[in-house]
């Protein structure tokens, strides 16, 4: 019985993450399989053609044509998470340490927030577009619910408010959310859903709920692309030259609230990150109404910025 090679592993472990409604994991992996079949140039890729020898090969011609460290540590892990499949099925031989020379880490880069001068100005410069104005006010209640993602943002439904509460689950990670809505996200939550997609049945304007499995997916990171397009914009009318996107809102509200003296943990909780869960184990959890506090700090002191003179 034939064996199957690299690329039929590959797609069909492709195949199975569509099946199963991880688009942008199958993306990562298409991406990763086109790459090293650039590199390679061959129809066919057998298991025995991945080695010690032409992994470094493949990690020289990644870095050689532009590739971060971190693209290279991701395609390199998912033809790792291909390969350690097909030895389990018997399809590849098992090699010791056979990724050990090549990197698989995660490169820190300190993303560069916002000062809260800048962050001031976004929110709140004068723009008469309406594309412009419905960025602002995504990026305010972005700071105003928590540091909340753009993604997580997009999907909100009148159904996750209740009572002054918003509880939601983050796309990402499944994290269960809860924060209390601040006075002034009320009327900023009003205006962006008041121009919402009659079609849709999530709150903001930026995604057909009609749209689901990989053409939802397709949709929201079209949604994605024109809010950061926005962002961009917004930050030229107010005259930030620093690098806007979704992300860095979200970076620039953990760093206001370390620059406050807020504790890691508290801003761990208020993200839903899971990156100190270790430590979370052996902390209480911060009360709802401290998490609120702290939150409505973090945007008043954005909000109410009275910028320097001179």
């Amino acid at each position: 019985m034939r064996k199957k090679c690299f690329k039929e592993g590959m797609r069909a472990y492709i195949a199975r993450l569509r099946r199963e409604g991880h688009y942008s994991s199958a993306k990562s992996y298409q991406d990763a399989l086109n790459s090293f079949n650039r590199f390679c140039g061959l129809s066919e890729i057998p298991y025995s053609y991945i080695n010690k020898e032409n992994l470094r090969l493949y990690q020289a011609y990644l870095l050689e044509n532009g590739c971060a460290w971190n693209t290279v540590s991701t395609y390199m892990r998912r033809i790792r998470c291909v390969y350690n499949q097909a030895v389990e099925s018997g399809e590849a031989d098992y090699i010791p340490a056979l990724f050990k020379k090549v990197f698989t880490g995660v490169e820190s880069k300190r993303k560069k927030a916002l000062s809260q001068g800048e962050m001031y100005r976004l929110m709140t410069v004068r723009v008469d577009d309406p594309k412009l104005y419905q960025a602002q006010l995504a990026l305010c209640l972005m700071f105003l619910y928590g540091g909340m993602a753009f993604v997580d943002l997009a999907h909100l439904r009148a159904s996750n408010f209740k009572e002054g509460i918003l509880d939601y689950k983050r796309q990402k990670t499944g994290t269960q959310m809860r924060i209390e809505v601040p006075c002034a996200a009320i009327p900023m939550s009003k205006s962006l859903a008041s121009i919402a997609l009659s079609s849709s049945a999530y709150l903001y304007p930026f995604i057909d709920s009609m749209k689901t499995g990989e053409e939802g997916y397709k949709a929201y990171n079209a949604a994605l692309a024109s809010f950061n397009r926005n962002l961009k914009l917004l930050a030229d009318a107010a005259g930030v030259i620093s690098i806007v996107t979704s992300y860095t809102v979200r970076h620039s509200f953990a760093t206001t609230l370390k620059e406050l003296d807020v504790s890691i943990e508290m801003i761990s909780e208020l993200l839903g990150h899971k990156s100190i869960k270790t430590t979370q184990i052996y902390l209480k959890s911060f009360s709802l109404e401290k998490m609120s506090a702290v939150n409505k700090i973090c945007f008043e002191s954005v909000y109410n910025h009275v910028p320097k003179v001179g």
